[in-house]
């Protein structure tokens, strides 16, 4: 099964618009997004996702009400089993090193810092960055496959 994975777009649309277009062409089953979405009104452009998106709240996402109504989003974190692969989704970091170490989970996502990361250990830890460019100047995403466990960080 391929994940597309997002974290912290920040409303910024153009990029949006490239994760989503990523995600379709990469023929993703599903997309988590790590949090930071900010406003439903991007749920304009998430909505031609081809696939269904899962996402967590961010410490910025603020009209909690509104994204709650356009998105399936919930407070972090979150436990999903794709693929027989038992995943953990939240946007800080909290507690990662314990998360990690108790090999409870096949894969951790976070977001939060806008800083890319793939850890591969016996948990694969990702951070796909920030998709909204603001911070780091680089907007990315990560596809997994749960079959290989093969990640791809791939840049916008």
């Amino acid at each position: 099964m391929k994940i597309g994975i997002i974290s912290d777009s920040h409303d910024h649309r153009e990029y949006i618009i490239k994760a989503v277009e990523c995600f379709n062409d990469e023929n993703v089953e599903i997309v988590i997004h790590a949090g930071d979405i900010v406003s439903p009104f991007t749920e304009r452009e998430f909505k031609k996702l081809k696939s269904k998106m899962k996402a967590v709240f961010g410490n910025n996402d603020g009209e909690r009400f509104g994204l709650k109504k356009v998105f399936d989003i919930n407070l972090p974190p979150i436990e999903l089993t794709l693929d027989n692969k038992k995943i953990l989704v939240m946007h800080e970091p909290h507690n990662i090193e314990a998360l990690k170490e108790s090999n409870h989970y096949d894969v951790i996502i976070y977001g939060h810092s806008h800083d890319s990361l793939i850890e591969k250990e016996k948990t694969t830890v990702i951070n796909p960055g920030e998709t909204c460019c603001w911070l780091t100047g680089k907007a990315t995403v990560v596809i997994l496959d749960t079959e290989s466990m093969e990640t791809r960080l791939i840049k916008l």
